[in-house]
C-alpha cells in the first residue's frame, strides 16, 4: 500500500545550488508556450550532481535520480504561468517499482507548490506542498490505476492546472481532479522521489507546456 502524504511532517529534498535562468528562444508552434526535447544543455532546467542525487540533461533527456529514501527532487527551467496544460514522457531508468515521478505546476517557492505524480507501479496522486508540508489533496492515501504503465515502460503524463481545477492524466486517462486555490501561478518542473528505498532513476522528454 502507497505511503500516506496527509501527516508527513515536512518535505525532504535536494537542495539545487543552480537557479535556472530561462528556456528557449526560438519560435513557439501557436498555443505553445514552453517546450523542451533536452537536446541542449542550455534550455535552462537546473545541473545538480552531488551524493543526495541528480538533477541534469544526460543524452538527450533530462534525469532526476534520488539517492536517499523518502526524499523529493525536482527541478524548474525558472519560468512564470497561471492557467496551463503541461505534458512529458517519462521513464524509469532505474531503481525501486515503488516510487513517485511527474509534473510540478505552480511553483511559487521550494516550500510552495502543487505536484502531479505516478509511480512506476500504477499508483498516482496529486500533492499540495504549502510551507514545507504536503497533503495529498482529495484522497487519504494514492490511488490505483491500471492506466499507468508499470516497471521499465514510457509513461505519457499530462498535468491541467487551470483556475482552482488541477487535474493529472496518464497515457490519455483522466486519473483524479481536485479543487484547490492555494497558488494561483508559478513555475512548471518536473520530480522524482523515493519512499522506503533508494535510487528512484527517472528520465523525461518531450516536456511542453500550453494553453489550456
Amino acid at each position: 500500500m502507497k505511503k500516506n502524504f496527509g501527516f508527513l511532517a515536512a518535505v525532504l529534498v535536494l537542495t539545487l545550488a543552480i537557479l535556472a535562468c530561462g528556456g528557449t528562444t526560438t519560435a513557439l508552434p501557436e498555443g505553445v508556450l514552453f517546450q523542451d526535447d533536452f537536446s541542449s544543455t542550455s534550455s535552462g532546467w537546473d545541473r545538480v550532481n552531488v551524493a543526495d542525487g541528480i538533477t541534469d540533461y544526460d543524452n538527450g533527456v533530462y534525469r532526476i535520480k534520488v539517492n536517499t529514501d523518502n526524499t523529493d527532487v525536482w527541478a524548474n527551467p525558472g519560468l512564470s504561468f497561471t492557467d496551463v496544460h503541461v505534458e512529458v514522457a517519462a521513464t524509469k531508468a532505474g531503481g525501486p517499482d515503488d516510487n513517485d515521478f511527474g509534473i510540478i505546476c505552480r511553483y511559487v517557492d521550494a516550500s510552495n507548490w502543487y505536484s502531479l505524480i505516478i509511480s512506476s507501479d500504477g499508483y498516482y496522486g496529486i500533492v499540495k506542498v504549502k510551507d514545507g508540508y504536503q497533503e495529498l489533496l482529495g484522497m487519504s492515501e494514492m490511488g490505483y490505476s491500471d492506466a499507468i504503465k508499470q516497471g521499465a515502460a514510457t509513461n505519457q503524463i499530462r498535468a491541467d492546472c487551470v483556475g482552482s481545477t488541477i487535474s493529472l492524466y496518464a497515457n490519455g486517462t483522466l486519473l483524479t481532479t481536485v479543487s484547490d486555490s492555494e497558488f494561483a501561478s508559478g513555475d512548471v518542473g518536473l520530480l522524482a522521489g523515493t519512499f522506503d528505498e533508494i535510487g528512484t532513476d527517472i528520465t523525461f522528454d518531450n516536456f511542453q507546456v500550453l494553453k489550456p
